[in-house]
């Protein structure tokens, strides 16, 4: 993997039972810290599709045939690593509960 890996933390894979407490500290309110979340996992999801076009292009030839489709191990493994990575939500979640997320509400700061 390269240095913009996005997902090098260690994230789990499954689903958390989180305290809704927890997502109201920074912004005080649930709903926006949602927004914030929902929209870092939007980014997460573009850059790593981003990632894997750009690595399984490599692989595209004009004259494919039924026997290369099968027998690229590399191809396939490569599309199992991103299989198995956690998902830009669970990695959104993450990044907001540990401060990496930078965030503003320009309607809070025109008060």
């Amino acid at each position: 993997m390269n240095n913009k890996d996005v997902n090098k933390p260690t994230v789990s894979n499954t689903t958390v039972t989180r305290d809704l407490r927890e997502f109201d500290i920074e912004t005080h309110n649930v709903y926006e810290s949602l927004v914030v979340i929902s929209k870092r996992a939007n980014q997460i999801a573009a850059n790593v599709k981003e990632e894997l076009h750009s690595k399984l292009a490599e692989f595209a030839s004009s004259n494919d045939n039924l026997e290369e489709i099968f027998e690229n191990r590399e191809q396939i493994e490569i599309s199992k690593h991103y299989e198995r990575m956690p998902k830009p939500s669970l990695v959104a979640i993450d990044e907001f509960l540990h401060g990496k997320v930078y965030h503003r509400n320009p309607a809070k700061e025109q008060k």
